[in-house]
């Protein structure tokens, strides 16, 4: 074994974030002043792909500048990936693999960035790590717009999306308003979550008064009846005049089946979604009539840094500073949470939690957090929501536009022969 410092892995997982960025830049700032314990860190050319295929990122080769500049830069400067690792029963032959990978570059630390299934890789790199005697660090990074990961107060790139989602519905129903008496009545905007609603909840900041936008929020808590629905957003026009119906992509019927499936499956074996905006329209329009105009956010309001929230940014980097911190404590297998310790004054500050227990598990809402009519978010919801979106840390501007960072991505040489991917 080598003794100089070894080298660490880092790479993002899964869909990407505003602020996923600000994670990788706190976690390099931090390795980068701990040059005696950490060497190099290369980062996976498009996630956990990169190590596989030795496609690692030579990070050092990038100026301090520019690694600064991630912190106000959206989505994945590194590429991201869904690619989901078996079990090592079924799958030997790649974990295998990046055990070959990490020993021929020294690596010691492996981060990986990402959601639920992120977890579940790191934690399986952690066991097979004990299974061949090959010594190395591995800590998740949290990260997931759907704020379901267990254990945390709130996943880095929630608060940003949640913040994207109540400005965009405040201001589209001003829009509508204005309009409805002569056109449209009915605004639906489709948004992400698959299985938990926190993220058509934040819609519900938008609204400070009864009987403010939105009127009808979809949960995938809570069953789906078509009846119900069309019955308040009747009763909804009728009194205001408009509807705005902020919908999450995972609704679903009472027997299970999801309003938007769409037939197929992603990379992690998950129904790919879509479309229920749209269904959820012309259901509006064949039963009441009513003009309508539907959207799906979709990625921009993953994308979203120009309004950001300057909580969720400073979390985002807090994990990734952490990840570090942690990893030279002597901490493995494990994952930094952010621990609320009051809602007011909202004060926060960052744990860990193993790895073993967040893999895989999805944390849905609270009923508390959801009305009794299904149909809208509660004072307890509006007092854990609240504190998320808070504040702006705008990136710099260039000629009316926003100022993003793009890194040179200098890969090193590999010393191993190929490897094919299992597909």
């Amino acid at each position: 074994m080598s003794k100089t410092p070894r080298n660490a892995f880092y790479a993002q997982s899964g869909g990407v974030t505003a602020v996923i960025n600000a994670s990788a830049c706190g976690l390099i700032e931090t390795a980068r002043k701990n040059p005696t314990r950490i060497g190099k860190v290369y980062a996976g050319r498009n996630g956990i792909i990169g190590a596989l295929k030795e496609e690692l990122i030579d990070t050092s080769k990038e100026s301090k500048r520019a690694i600064a500049g991630l912190l106000t830069t959206p989505s994945g400067a590194f590429g991201s990936c869904r690619y989901k690792l078996k079990s090592l029963q079924e799958n030997a032959r790649e974990y295998q693999r990046l055990i070959d990978v990490f020993e021929a570059h020294d690596i010691g630390y492996f981060f990986y960035n990402g959601g639920g299934d992120s977890q579940d890789t790191a934690h399986k790199v952690a066991q097979l790590s004990q299974k061949l005697a090959y010594p190395i660090t591995c800590i998740g990074v949290p990260k997931t717009v759907d704020n379901d990961l267990p254990f945390t107060d709130t996943c880095p790139g929630f608060g940003s999306v949640a913040k994207y989602v109540a400005v965009s519905t405040r201001e589209a129903a001003l829009d509508v308003e204005s309009m409805c008496e002569t056109s449209t009545k009915v605004f639906v905007l489709e948004v992400m979550g698959r299985h938990a609603g926190w993220i058509a909840a934040a819609s519900g900041l938008a609204g400070q008064f009864p009987d403010e936008a939105p009127h009808i929020i979809l949960f995938p808590e809570v069953n789906f009846n078509r009846e119900k629905f069309l019955a308040r957003v009747k009763r909804t026009v009728k009194k205001s005049g408009f509807c705005v119906v902020v919908a999450s992509e995972g609704a679903h019927y009472a027997n299970g089946q999801f309003i938007a499936d769409a037939g197929s499956k992603d990379a992690f074996g998950h129904t790919q979604l879509g479309g229920l905006a749209p269904v959820l329209a012309n259901m509006v329009r064949e039963e009441l009539g009513y003009k309508y105009h539907w959207a799906v956010a979709d990625y921009l309001q993953r994308s979203a840094r120009h309004i950001a929230s300057a909580i969720d940014v400073k979390q985002a980097y807090a994990v990734g500073k952490a990840a570090v911190d942690f990893a030279l404590e002597g901490q493995n297998s494990v994952m930094p949470i952010i621990v609320r310790k009051s809602d007011k004054p909202y004060r926060w500050t960052v744990g860990h939690t193993p790895l073993a227990g967040v893999a895989n598990v999805e944390k849905a809402m609270p009923r508390s957090y959801i009305t009794r009519d299904g149909f809208g978010i509660t004072d307890a919801a509006r007092t854990y929501l609240s504190p998320l979106i808070r504040g702006e840390d705008y990136p710099a501007y260039k000629d009316g536009l926003p100022r993003y960072v793009r890194l040179k991505n200098t890969l090193i040489a590999p010393k191993l022969k190929k490897f094919k991917l299992n597909t």
